[in-house]
């Protein structure tokens, strides 16, 4: 069993940056394929960012050029640094950790780019 932990949404104005952070229990968190989904309202959830054991990403294309997925094995961590937000960003922001044939997912985050 793995236990995701995010933290670091809120409310920020279009054009600003937040930094979104999962915290992954586990001793083998380096092996982890770890990503980043988000599902606004009356929407299907949908892939932000993936980032592979290897750092390999991959970005949904709405994102690419202004968010960053990164992760640090030593502090089980994966994060999400979002630039350049705008008002569709909006979004309940979720965690997954991609274990063998096991998905694992942190009980979100709200983010909301409002003027």
């Amino acid at each position: 069993q793995v236990q995701l932990v995010e933290s670091g949404g809120g409310l920020v104005q279009p054009g600003g940056s937040l930094k979104l952070s999962c915290a992954a229990s586990g001793s083998r968190f380096s092996t982890y394929t770890m990503g980043w989904y988000r599902q606004a309202p009356g929407k299907q959830r949908e892939l932000v960012a993936v980032i592979y054991s290897g750092g390999n990403t991959r970005y949904a294309d709405s994102v690419k050029g202004r968010f960053t997925i990164s992760r640090d094995n030593a502090k089980n961590t994966v994060y999400l640094q979002m630039n350049s937000l705008k008002p569709e960003d909006t979004a309940v922001y979720y965690c997954n950790a991609h274990i063998t044939t096991w998905d694992y997912w942190g009980q979100g985050t709200q983010v909301t780019v409002s003027s």
